[in-house]
């Protein structure tokens, strides 16, 4: 179990001596040797691993996504494998250092050459696979190693102790049972912690009735999952009039989290008997193999996520430009692993815009001395160019439009859809939402409040509000089968 380590406790300069530390031998000794891409970038690049030794030194590395992932038509092969940390005798005599082959030659000698290379096989070897939901391209799947694994185990351990989740509480586990990041995250946090954890898979495997009935046998004190999802379940609990007095703390994610959310979700809650409970946003991507999270604190107050020295750097840079910014400047998150071995990226774009960037000073509210991420997060991918007249386009960021309705109080759920008008591909864009409420006699002060705040927030107003039925919105969103909810959709024709 590795409840943080030291790692908390160290000053700013520790914790950069110890990036540097770390990232000049995983790129001399792993990544540079092992990875069919990035070697290949360091030589097209004329760039000299040796030469990478500070944090400040990663701005030689020209940046990657995961278009570098998706195989052009030309191509043949998987890429992604190209991704793969890919040993061999020849490589490791070559690269690794001299400290560690006398540790691998001791070990022959008292255990067997067979030992040895089972040893660094069980660290190399990919034994587990999650893929990226494909919301901006297909589904690129990533690799574990064992090693991948137990810090996996390590992450989701750091975060129970970051809640301050005691051994003694249970756990109700509603992530969508997929090969995914979340559900996989939460699992492996329960094992190392010792925590009793009970995983339902979402709405997809026991579907809300058995969440409902999950819940109320096992009484647990911490419930985890996507947030429409786990608002959806418990407003059906509290239309079948059920008490939910043993839940103290919500633990959300896979998706943007408003302080306005948290406060509905909390006073759902307590109209079911849970007082004080505290409400979480994580923050994680598949790419990365791990989440972070917030602390404690009051509904309104984010402590942003805080991160794992020892484990990567992050870095925040000019979308455009890929400039490299300042602390608590906006940007574009950019990820690099110090601790990886299947697959590994370094410099990756996340595609996550982050407002507020990072901040290195210690946590206020729980005092641990990590770097920490601003939790307003948006994907650069969610700025949509609306064509709404034939001659102009706007751009918009549909993430207002989240923050806008999530934050209406008689407002139960939500959809947004752009389509065409008259299902016409030459024709104007339309903005169109569809809403459940929860006092269906507010509907008309309801739609002029929406078409205001909209107004107000992106310039534009919608076409059309559409009052629908829990039942509908339950349906259109998809929250019972698909693995996200489908909270706004793209309908226009793809060219």
């Amino acid at each position: 179990m590795d409840p943080w380590k030291n790692v908390k406790d160290l000053t700013y300069a520790q914790r950069r001596e110890l990036q540097n530390k770390k990232l000049h031998q995983f790129i001399n000794h792993y990544v540079y040797p092992f990875s069919p891409h990035y070697r290949k970038i360091f030589d097209q690049n004329n760039i000299n691993p040796q030469d990478i030794r500070t944090v400040e030194d990663l701005s030689k590395i020209p940046l990657s996504s995961k278009l570098d992932f998706v195989e052009q038509e030309e191509q043949k092969g998987e890429t992604f494998k190209n991704f793969v940390l890919q040993p061999d005798k020849e490589k490791i005599r070559r690269y690794w250092p001299k400290s560690k082959l006398l540790r691998l030659a001791g070990s022959s000698l008292l255990h067997g050459s067979k030992y040895t290379e089972e040893k660094i096989s069980r660290e190399f070897r990919p034994v587990f696979m999650t893929f990226t939901t494909g919301t901006t391209n297909k589904p690129v799947p990533f690799l574990y190693s064992n090693h991948d694994m137990r810090n996996l185990h390590i992450f989701g351990a750091r975060m129970l102790t970051l809640f301050d989740i005691q051994t003694s509480e249970k756990l109700v586990n509603m992530f969508p049972y997929a090969p995914h990041l979340a559900f996989w995250q939460v699992v492996c946090g329960g094992f190392e912690s010792c925590a009793l954890t009970l995983s339902t898979g979402g709405g997809k495997t026991m579907g809300t009735e058995g969440n409902i009935a999950a819940i109320l046998k096992m009484q647990p004190s911490i419930l985890l999952g996507v947030p429409s999802y786990v608002y959806h379940v418990l407003r059906a609990a509290k239309e079948k009039g059920c008490k939910m007095d043993s839940i103290k703390k919500v633990v959300l994610g896979a998706s943007r989290i408003t302080p306005a959310f948290k406060a509905k979700l909390a006073e759902l809650l307590k109209s079911m008997g849970a007082n004080n409970v505290s409400v979480f946003g994580t923050y994680g991507f598949t790419e990365a193999r791990c989440a972070w999270a917030e602390c404690p604190t009051a509904i309104d107050v984010s402590s942003g996520y805080h991160l794992y020295a020892d484990k990567e750097i992050f870095e925040v840079v000019d979308p455009k430009t890929g400039e490299v910014k300042g602390e608590g400047e906006d940007g574009e998150l950019v990820y690099t692993s110090l601790d990886s071995r299947a697959s590994t990226v370094i410099r990756y774009r996340t595609g996550d815009f982050v407002k507020g960037g990072i901040t290195h000073e210690p946590c206020p509210h729980c005092g641990r001395h990590v770097t920490r991420i601003s939790s307003d997060i948006t994907r650069l991918s969610d700025i949509k160019d609306l064509q709404l007249t034939k001659i102009k386009g706007a751009l918009v960021n549909l993430n207002h439009f989240t923050a806008i309705l999530s934050d209406v109080e008689m407002i139960d759920d939500w959809q947004i859809e752009i389509r065409k008008k008259n299902n016409d591909p030459f024709e104007m864009d339309e903005l169109v939402v569809y809403v459940c409420v929860r006092d269906t006699d507010a509907q008309d002060q309801l739609e002029e409040e929406i078409k205001r705040e909209m107004l107000l927030a992106t310039e534009l107003a919608p076409n059309a509000i559409y009052f629908v039925s829990r039942e509908e919105i339950v349906k259109r969103l998809e929250l019972e089968t698909a693995n996200k909810d489908k909270r706004i959709i793209d309908s226009r024709p793809k060219n």
